[in-house]
């Protein structure tokens, strides 16, 4: 995360986008599912302190593999929806930037990143760019890496870069850790998330790489909240405004171009009372309404994939015409602090500017 970025950044392109979640195997089951607020949650193999079963959403492969085979499997499934149809060559030419969690988190799946990202060409049989890297920083990483995709493709000038998450909360050390920290869904405790996982994948190319109609991410922004929800300090969400309003200015555009958000909060008061406060200090236009949407609602609290779920989700929406408007805008919060804002545009015409849709 960096500052000091342009004050108009080079719009790329989400070209495809692949799923693989507690609700769907693919985007289309996924997002089908997140539209009509179906979750998968059930009683895991997990207990809570006070003894009783935690809830989670976890995904049903077809054959029961755990931990980190797991997680190699779900994002090889993401990986193969985005490259659907191109050959080889193609898929060699292009880096793929590995969207991880926190290397300091409690029970995390992935013992060595780069061992995963090894795992993760074995299986699918591929040997991806040199210019590949990972990016584990957790909610805010898929953020970053569109961030170090625009720069792939605008000064290196890569055709096609692949974004890659996969991560999941249904680990008995992670389990524990968020329930010491009050900020798992318990007996004893009903301001919390669901535990789940998941992996998705998004193919990010340049704005008129192609013909026909574009979801744009035009702005991104970045910042560090002190009053995170393990501090002491009363919340003003500085961060998130400052993150939201960095993004605001990428894109060259005003508050009063969007119709509607996606947000990351997957349970608790702290992640919606944040961005209520940091969008309010922003919006200074009269609306009727302006939907929020949190797709953890379906599928629990995803950890690294949620922000290209998010993308994947307003992808499939804008396409199928019932998104709340063509400009949304995307947040991201880590629990140490880190904040990631995204502005996004539907250009139903594929070319450039703000367009019509949904």
């Amino acid at each position: 995360m960096s500052a000091g970025r342009p004050m108009s950044a080079v719009p790329i392109a989400i070209a495809r986008a692949g799923l693989v979640t507690g609700v769907g195997l693919d985007t289309a089951a996924s997002c089908a599912a997140i539209r009509g607020a179906i979750d998968n949650f059930q009683q895991t193999g997990f207990r809570d302190t006070a003894g009783e079963w935690l809830m989670g959403c976890e995904v049903a492969l077809p054959q029961a593999w755990r931990g980190e085979k797991k997680l190699v499997k779900m994002a090889a499934r993401a990986v193969s929806q985005c490259l659907a149809g191109l050959d080889r060559a193609a898929c060699e030419e292009m880096p793929l930037l590995l969207c991880l969690p926190e290397a300091e988190r409690p029970g995390r799946l992935v013992p060595d990143d780069a061992r995963f990202f090894e795992a993760l060409e074995d299986e699918l049989g591929l040997r991806f760019h040199e210019r590949s890297s990972l990016v584990a920083q957790g909610h805010v990483s898929v953020a970053v890496a569109l961030l170090q995709a625009r720069q792939l493709i605008d000064a290196a000038r890569m055709p096609r870069v692949l974004v890659v998450a996969a991560d999941s909360m249904l680990s008995g050390a992670t389990l524990a850790d968020c329930e010491a920290r009050d900020r798992l869904l318990t007996s004893e405790n009903s301001d919390g998330f669901i535990a789940g996982e998941g992996a998705a994948a998004l193919l990010v190319q340049p704005l008129h790489a192609q013909a026909g109609p574009q979801l744009v991410c035009r702005g991104l922004g970045f910042a560090l909240e002190h009053a995170h929800i393990d501090s002491e300090e009363p919340l003003r969400a500085d961060g998130l405004t400052e993150a939201i309003r960095q993004s605001l200015r990428e894109a060259a555009c005003g508050e009063s171009i969007l119709d509607f958000k996606i947000i990351d909060a997957s349970g608790g008061q702290y992640a919606f009372k944040e961005a209520t406060l940091a969008f309010g200090r922003l919006d200074r236009t009269k609306r009727s309404e302006f939907d929020v949407w949190h797709p953890a609602d379906c599928i629990g609290e995803v950890g690294a994939p949620i922000g290209a779920v998010m993308i994947a989700v307003l992808k499939a929406a804008c396409e199928k015409a019932y998104a709340r408007g063509a400009n949304a805008l995307l947040h991201l919060g880590n629990d140490d602090g880190r904040r990631a804002a995204m502005v996004f545009s539907w250009h139903a015409d594929g070319v450039g500017g703000a367009g019509g849709g949904g």
